[in-house]
């Protein structure tokens, strides 16, 4: 999907579960790597996807996110369930390519917003800030197309 610099962002495979499972299990999030496989399968056949980073060896980071309806918007909603990238590709422009590219397909699922529950620390929240998301309450949102 995108490329930058040696790092590929496209949509994970099943081949990406067991590097995938230690970057979750380094964030807390221990999930057995065939576990994990089939669950990248059920994203990928439902409404959302999962974008990994890639640079020379293990996954650098991931984002995964689901669209939904709701009534009070005219567009589906895109939500971003998962963003993680690895402590030491941190402060790399990593994390801001993920949700770029989390955005764009958003936009090609036919989203209007995307929407990022509200984080529990402070750097990440700036980091929301930062990539272009607004605060909304409990969460922040991020528009996908230019208001006019």
């Amino acid at each position: 999907m995108t490329s930058r610099h040696g790092l590929e962002i496209r949509a994970a495979a099943a081949a990406e579960a067991p590097g995938l499972a230690v970057l979750l299990g380094a964030a807390g999030h221990v999930i057995d790597p065939r576990e994990l496989a089939t669950r990248l399968d059920a994203i990928r056949q439902g409404p959302g996807i999962a974008l990994v980073a890639l640079e020379w060896g293990p996954p650098s980071g991931l984002v995964v996110l689901h669209w939904y309806r709701r009534l009070e918007e005219a567009r589906p909603v895109a939500q971003v369930t998962t963003l993680l990238v690895g402590t030491e590709e941190r402060r790399r422009g990593i994390g801001r390519l993920l949700v770029k590219a989390a955005a764009q397909a958003a936009r090609n699922a036919g989203c209007g917003m995307l929407e990022l529950a509200a984080p529990e620390s402070p750097e990440l929240a700036a980091f929301c800030l930062a990539t272009g998301f607004i605060p909304a309450g409990p969460r922040f949102l991020r528009p996908l197309r230019k208001a006019g």
